[in-house]
């Protein structure tokens, strides 16, 4: 057997945390048994679905690097579809034209309520005789059975058995022949072929019903695996005012798709003690079976923790091609300065987004417009004005511009001038960069070059100059 798994999301908003890591999970099971990921975009809701939703879901998976193999497939593209198979069921008296009026099934909710009883659809249109009510637009039942019990073997929370008795008669199409979701999702889960429904636990309740239909398909039912919420640190259901909750969000704020993707994987899921996994590992260890079936609570400091991590380890030249948005973000074009890949391996040690790498490496490709106030009065003084001087003498004769030969330089000029190192480099790094923090100071000239070095070493002595101290 193939496996397809499939995401289906609603176009109605971005893709957040809950629906990544669905995804992530569905992927992963896919790619570990060399099956297929099938990508649905569940967009019958016409009020609220947008085409703004749709790209954000796209360009979110695209982000993450979680390819599908098929799609995406719209629902509304396969409306004539579900109406085929509605009116199959109503031809093979598996469904049922319903006439209730919107103020009689609020009667009959009441009158439930009032004896205690769970409020659902008694049945009444099921065996209906005679002419149809004149002027009523009849929506469309489906027959659930009245006995027996659906049993589904959840691959996450083990067996669950439903009694028919407590599933009352599911609306299939409405009053203007629009199907709903719970007919449109079974329509398209057996004609994609999906093998693995890996989903929220959030639609537990919609699966017995579901399963149900497809027997009177007559398909056999997928396996499920209902992933369990995840939870804000302070125990309610994530939502926004946890804070990032939008996947395109967390690549604004600086993060690595694949922080992000190791950090969402260890959301119920575990191998061992180990915190990190590549991609590969992902695919190699996961199973759906492994998911616990609790809970889990997001520490958006443990994906801080992630993230810093694979700033630090990942390849420069992957990091750099992240880093290349952030600094377009700040009106920085990468092409006037030193290379990106170096970028981060200088400031990858000390940075734990790629937001912070960028603000602090902006100095490297634009013109500095004002320095540091605190960080000019403690360092851009009178007594540093020859120091600075003769340090400009030495890097301009230097041959080349590496550097070894720029520390070197730095080194001699303040032991010939009786000072400590940090006396004359810390001006100097407020001078070409504007601030007291910067990388090592012979990584920061490399990286700045000699043209631009010097010139900042100049307008920091006139600087000194005009300020008088």
């Amino acid at each position: 057997m193939t496996i397809r798994t499939r995401f289906a999301p609603s176009p109605t908003g971005y893709l957040h945390i809950g629906g990544a890591r669905t995804a992530l999970f569905c992927w992963l099971y896919a790619r570990r048994h060399g099956g297929r990921f099938v990508l649905r975009i569940e967009d019958t809701d016409l009020e609220r679905s947008t085409a703004e939703s749709v790209n954000a879901i796209l360009e979110g998976m695209t982000w993450l690097g979680l390819e599908y193999d098929e799609g995406p497939f719209y629902q509304t593209e396969r409306m004539d579809r579900y109406g085929e198979l509605i009116q199959r069921l109503l031809d093979e008296d598996k469904a049922y034209h319903c006439y209730c009026s919107k103020e009689e099934l609020e009667a009959m909710r009441a009158e439930q309520m009032a004896r205690k009883e769970k409020p659902r659809y008694d049945g009444r249109c099921r065996h209906r005789q005679g002419p149809p009510p004149e002027g009523v637009q009849p929506v469309v039942r489906f027959k659930n059975p009245l006995d027996g019990a659906v049993i589904i073997d959840d691959l996450i929370r083990g067996k669950v058995v439903i009694n028919n008795t407590e599933l009352d008669d599911l609306i299939i199409a409405r009053a203007d022949g629009s199907p709903t979701y719970n007919f449109t999702v079974v329509v398209d889960d057996l004609d994609m072929e999906v093998s693995h429904v890996i989903r929220g636990d959030d639609h537990l309740n919609n699966t017995p019903r579901q399963i149900n239909i497809l027997k009177a398909l007559g398909a056999e039912p997928p396996h499920y695996a209902h992933v369990p919420m995840i939870l804000g640190e302070d125990g309610k259901r994530l939502s926004k005012r946890h804070g990032a909750v939008s996947v395109t969000q967390y690549r604004e704020e600086g993060y690595l798709p694949e922080a992000l993707l190791n950090y969402l994987v260890r959301l119920g899921w575990s191998h061992g003690d180990q915190e990190v996994f590549s991609i590969d590992e992902m695919i190699e260890m996961f199973d759906i079976r492994d998911v616990n079936n609790s809970a889990s609570t997001f520490n958006p400091g443990k994906l801080l923790w992630l993230n810093q991590h694979y700033l630090k380890n990942s390849d420069p030249v992957h990091v750099a091609h992240h880093l290349r948005y952030h600094l377009g973000c700040l009106d920085v074009d990468p092409t006037t300065g030193p290379d990106p890949v170096e970028v981060v391996v200088a400031q990858r040690e000390r940075v734990k987004t790629l937001v912070e790498m960028a603000q602090n490496s902006v100095f490297l490709y634009k013109e500095i417009e004002d320095y540091d106030e605190k960080a000019a009065k403690k360092h851009l003084k009178g007594e540093v004005a020859a120091p600075l001087s003769t340090l400009r003498e030495r890097l301009e004769a230097l041959d080349g511009w590496e550097k070894e030969a720029l520390h070197e330089a730095v080194e001699a000029t303040a032991e010939g001038l009786g000072l400590k190192l940090g006396k004359l480099a810390q001006p100097l790094r407020v001078a070409v960069s504007g601030g007291p923090v910067s990388p090592p100071i012979d990584v920061t000239l490399a990286l700045l070059g000699r043209e631009r070095t010097l010139a900042r070493i100049d307008r920091a002595l006139e600087f000194i100059a005009q300020a008088g101290t």
